[in-house]
């Protein structure tokens, strides 16, 4: 009898926990990038303090937008569709209230790469041909965007316009049904390394003024970047580049435990991400700390108060 009356207790107990364990859901990117790989090792880490993670596809703009409406609980973020969403600038409506830093992680490169016989060298050479972009709700889409308008162009002026993944992108480029394929994500991207290593590729650069009149007139959260040589297959010299921070937010009002957890593991297993993502390899807690204009959640405040100079 007593034998079975411990074991009920453990099973009543057993129950209670699996109703009280926290369950999140995290927003990632498409698939080909590093985001969604991330948000698979974030989902391991969390399962071991007995916190459920639900990975989900998505995208700079729309992991901001999910944030904010609830729709998820953690994300990836871009600092400059993050700061959007904040300034209630297009696309996002009114100023968001709920989104706050976890941490900074690594600089994002966007990148634009054409068959070296797609007669692309440069972003003045892109009207009437056929790109290749990301969905809309992509941070990536934004800045395809940004940079044909800062050309004096537009999608309108192009022959056609793909909004796929980054691996149905490169699948078009490959098949010639499309002459430039971009991404926004570390470098070297492992989208442009399947697409060099089957096609001769030009990585197309930007220029100093043209990042800047970016900045000024679109967004001041653009950066100036370096893809350096021998990145690529083929790429003989440095490539400039805009870039800007991935950003891992979530809701202001998470759970501070879930957040502690979260920061803990991150830090922990700083090494294990970077063998996803090597732009991670030389994280700091400083660097991780830097808002970047976006509000830190008081529990990764206190986390980064409590080890600071680790």
């Amino acid at each position: 009898m007593r034998r079975i009356l411990l074991t009920g207790a453990v099973a009543m107990a057993a129950v209670a926990g699996q109703a009280n364990a926290q369950q999140i859901k995290i927003m990632t990117g498409p698939q080909g990038g590093s985001w969604y790989p991330l948000g698979g090792a974030i989902q391991s880490m969390l399962s071991d303090d007995g916190i459920g993670v639900q990975v989900l596809p998505g995208g700079g703009v729309a992991n901001a937008q999910g944030v904010q409406g609830g729709q998820t609980d953690l994300a990836f973020g871009n600092s400059i569709s993050v700061v959007d969403a904040l300034e209630g600038r297009a696309p996002f409506e009114g100023k968001a209230d709920n989104i706050c830093l976890m941490a900074t992680l690594y600089p994002q490169y966007f990148q634009m790469a054409a068959p070296k016989d797609s007669g692309i060298a440069s972003v003045d050479d892109l009207k009437g041909k056929r790109i290749v972009t990301q969905p809309v709700g992509n941070t990536a889409e934004q800045v395809m965007r940004a940079i044909l308008t800062t050309a004096g162009t537009s999608y309108e002026d192009m022959r056609s316009v793909d909004y796929v993944s980054y691996s149905d992108g490169v699948g078009l480029v490959q098949d010639g049904n499309a002459d430039m394929f971009s991404a926004g994500t570390t470098a070297p991207a492992s989208a442009i390394m399947d697409l060099a290593n089957s096609t001769e590729i030009t990585m197309i650069p930007l220029t100093e003024e043209f990042i800047g009149k970016m900045r000024d007139t679109i967004n001041p959260g653009y950066a100036s970047l370096t893809i350096a040589a021998g990145t690529y297959p083929g790429q003989d010299a440095d490539v400039t580049a805009v870039g800007y921070m991935t950003q891992l937010i979530g809701r202001c009002d998470l759970d501070d435990a879930v957040v502690t957890a979260l920061m803990t593991n991150l830090w922990e297993s700083r090494g294990d991400l970077a063998t996803i993502s090597a732009a991670m390899r030389d994280i700091t807690l400083e660097k991780m700390m830097d808002p970047g204009g976006v509000p830190l959640h008081a529990a990764a405040k206190a986390f980064y108060e409590a080890n600071a100079g680790k």
